[in-house]
């Protein structure tokens, strides 16, 4: 891109990209910072309730890696992760950002685009530290629409989210309680689409259970055993991953159908 004669905002909407990552000037990890945090996500990602000390206590007895509480925290901070049970005094959303209830207990999940959910998880690469963000139905597990961004800036998220509604709106968008999906430049995207927002209950994680599945899917048959180097071949691999998953892998609780199948038969 560099020479281009376009606009660094044209040459980004081009080939969409997330326009801070072409200023970021990516950290390599250390191969030893990598092992430790490719360790530490398949831990949470198997037992999401897991805090630091129990992670930690996890990596030297069940894994035999010697390490210490702080260095895990310090891993977990930088991937962006924490235990989903509630903790006292934990960061609290901003006093003006409203937190609506919790819709979907009881409720009958039975056509697409009633219910959609959003969540961002940490994907581990050689280079540097990557999020990703994706929106999936509820009913069908389709995925939306997904963006890998090299920040936790909102900006990937609010993308995301827009383009999501190029396909439909739900009627519910539900999310967790994090800073991003309590923004009101978040909500407004949907509230303006005719949506209803759906909130979990603080520290519940499985309210949000199919996009939860939906990370531990991806990362257990595609993500580990690929072990990406870089962005490039991370964004790549995902993209190709996500498309089986939505046009090609049958899916057990879809009567072995694809999520395609289902999203599309309305």
């Amino acid at each position: 891109m560099n020479g281009s004669t376009l606009p660094i905002s044209t040459q980004v909407r081009l080939l969409e990209l997330n326009r801070s990552g072409l200023y970021y000037q990516p950290i390599p990890h250390s191969t030893e910072d990598l092992h430790i945090k490719q360790m530490i996500d398949k831990i949470y990602t198997r037992y999401p309730m897991y805090g630091y000390r129990r992670i930690c206590w996890y990596m030297n007895e069940i894994e035999h890696y010697v390490i210490n509480h702080k260095a895990v925290l310090r891993h977990m901070k930088e991937m962006g992760i924490q235990a989903i049970y509630p903790r006292q005094n934990t960061s609290r959303p901003e006093p003006a950002n409203k937190i609506y209830p919790y819709l979907l207990k009881g409720l009958k999940i039975d056509h697409p685009d009633q219910v959609r959910s959003i969540d961002i998880t940490y994907i581990p690469v050689k280079t540097n530290r990557l999020y990703l963000v994706a929106i999936i139905d509820w009913y069908s597990r389709f995925v939306l629409h997904w963006q890998l961004s090299d920040t936790m800036e909102i900006d990937f998220v609010l993308d995301t989210s827009r383009k999501a509604l190029n396909v439909s709106g739900p009627e519910i968008m539900n999310s967790d309680q994090g800073s991003h999906f309590t923004s009101p430049k978040f909500t407004q995207i949907f509230l303006d689409a005719g949506s209803k927002i759906s909130m979990d209950h603080r520290g519940r994680a499985y309210d949000n259970i199919f996009i939860e599945r939906l990370w531990r899917t991806i990362k257990y048959e595609d993500i580990y055993p690929k072990a990406y180097e870089t962005p490039k071949e991370a964004r790549i691999g995902i993209h190709n991953y996500i498309k089986f998953y939505n046009h090609e892998r049958p899916h057990s609780r879809l009567k072995y159908r694809t999520p395609e199948e289902i999203y599309r038969d309305r």
